[in-house]
This record gives structure tokens, C-alpha cells and sequence, in this order.
């Protein structure tokens, strides 16, 4: 329990800052006409969404009813029934979407950047799917065909997620590199999926020096021991990739809405952020040393 009050407490301190600016922004605007209050505040109804993603409970139904319900009453007094929490949900995605943001981590001039599918349904079952029909797309990823989306990201070596931007499953994994790859400085990692010279120059221009892999039937490239290394390395951002999906639970086939697959990626987003032991490269001072003189 003592995780989860932590995580509580640094929740509550977010949106003590967020949600009354938030709220006035909404009220300006004419968003928001009416005030009306939960019995559940929006910091313990994040926290139980955020403690689903680091739980080992692979739905979300039981383990609000399972686990919450039983075992966490004295952390939330206020509990209400599942199918109204259900409805509260979809509330907390912009705070959830800024709560993200305030958590990722700062470029180091060191960043690997990759993408990875998030199928929504399996292929034989695209001509009936009702959920994202007219939004998903398929696309083709070193596994093969899949409908959904995908998710890109850019990770520093020390595991923390810098940038990170949701398309459709046919977008090529370099159109969303420049506005991903917005204030980096010096190098930035990729597989052969981002072979391009525009791309190259273009991120050249702002500082970044795009460095990839090369296809069978290309030249190798000349480059320094410092780049090739680091490129061995790129099993930190599949490892990521990895645990977002299988651990963090980004990825599934039972979502009813868009807000709900949002909601959940934002939600596996943050838990992975809060993380206390994070994949990294353990670089020594020397080691980032090395890499000015390279």
C-alpha cells in the first residue's frame, strides 16, 4: 500500500497545480458551464487508473473490483460502484495527457528513437470491427500486417521517455521524426526504418545527427566506434517497447471507445514514467566523455 499512497501524494501534488487552472481555462472558454463535484477527486481516480498499469492484473474490471474494491477501502472511503467509475474515466485524459508531460525526461544528447505497433484487433476480424472503423489503419511492421495505430518514441540512455507521438498503423515511421525529435541536441539512433537523406539534413539543420543502421544491399557507412556501439545498444527502446506492452498493458483488443484507448496508453505512459528501475545503458562519465572527443 505504501506504493500506492506514494503514488497518491504525487498525483494529488499535480493536480492541485493543474486542474483549477485547467478548470478556469474550461469555464473561459465556455467549455464548462457547471461545477459538479465527484465524491471520488480526480487525483484518486487517476491513481487507481495509473495503479491498474503497474499492477499484475491484466483487466481492468477485475481489478477495480477485485483488488480496489476489497483491499483499498481505507485509501479511498469514497469508493463508487464500478459502471460509475466507468463513467468519471474519460474526465481525467487531459489531466492524464499533462500529467505525462510533466514526467517525461529531458534530452541528453544521447536518444533512441523507434515505433511499435498497437493493434486493436486481430486481421480476420478488420471487415467487422466496429470501434475505430473510418480511424485505425493497417500498416506493415517487421512482424507483418496489423490494424490499429503506432506508437513512436524517443528515449534518452537513461531509460526515460522524451518524446512520444500516436499515428495511424500507415504511417512511415519517419513523418512524425522532426516534430518528435523538437528540441534534441547532438545524436539520435534509429534502425533502417529511418534511412532517409532529406530526414537526415533536415534534423542536421536544427542539431540533430540522425545516425541508423544501413539495409543488406547498401554501402556500410562510415562512422565513429563511439556511434557504432551505441547502435548495439538500441535494445534499450525495444526493451521499453516491450515492457510498455506486456507490463504496462498499452496494448489490448477489448477498448469500446477512442477516450478509452487514449486513456489507457496515457495511463501505461505514466506508470512506465514512474517506474523506479528503468532499462538503461549505464554510461560512466568517461564513457559520455568518449562521445565529446568522438
Amino acid at each position: 500500500m505504501n506504493k500506492l499512497v506514494e503514488l497518491f501524494c504525487d498525483v494529488d501534488d499535480f493536480c492541485k497545480v493543474f486542474i483549477p487552472e485547467w478548470e478556469k481555462q474550461l469555464i473561459a472558454d465556455g467549455t464548462q458551464k457547471r461545477k459538479r463535484r465527484s465524491r471520488l477527486t480526480m487525483s484518486e481516480v487517476m491513481t487507481i487508473i495509473i495503479g491498474f498499469h503497474m499492477s499484475h492484473y491484466r483487466d481492468f474490471k477485475n481489478y477495480y473490483t477485485g483488488h480496489v474494491s476489497r483491499f483499498c477501502r481505507e485509501e479511498f472511503p469514497h469508493l463508487l460502484s464500478y459502471t460509475r467509475f466507468l463513467e468519471l474515466m474519460p474526465r481525467t485524459i487531459v489531466p492524464m495527457c499533462a500529467y505525462f508531460t510533466s514526467l517525461k525526461g529531458k534530452p541528453t544528447g544521447i536518444e533512441f528513437i523507434d515505433s511499435t505497433t498497437l493493434t486493436v484487433c486481430h486481421n480476420i476480424r478488420i471487415p467487422r470491427h466496429k470501434t475505430f472503423n473510418g480511424i485505425a489503419r493497417r500498416g506493415k511492421s517487421t512482424m507483418g500486417w496489423f490494424y490499429g495505430f503506432k506508437l513512436h518514441l524517443i528515449v534518452n540512455y537513461r531509460g526515460e521517455i522524451v518524446a512520444a507521438k500516436v499515428t495511424t498503423g500507415n504511417v512511415h515511421d519517419t513523418k512524425p521524426v522532426e516534430e518528435l525529435a523538437a528540441g534534441l541536441t547532438d545524436k539520435l539512433y534509429g534502425d533502417k526504418g529511418y534511412l532517409s537523406k532529406a530526414l537526415e539534413a533536415s534534423l542536421f539543420e536544427k542539431g540533430v545527427t540522425l545516425i541508423t543502421t544501413v539495409r543488406k544491399n547498401m554501402k556500410a557507412k562510415a562512422m565513429s566506434l563511439w556511434d557504432r556501439a551505441m547502435l548495439s545498444k538500441r535494445f534499450i527502446i525495444e526493451t521499453i517497447n516491450d515492457q510498455l506492452k506486456n507490463i504496462s498493458q498499452i496494448e489490448h483488443s477489448r477498448h469500446r471507445s477512442m477516450n478509452g484507448f487514449m486513456l489507457n496508453l496515457m495511463a501505461g505512459l505514466v506508470a512506465y514514467c514512474l517506474k523506479d528501475n528503468k532499462p538503461s545503458l549505464n554510461l560512466t562519465d568517461s564513457e559520455l566523455n568518449s562521445m565529446i572527443v568522438a
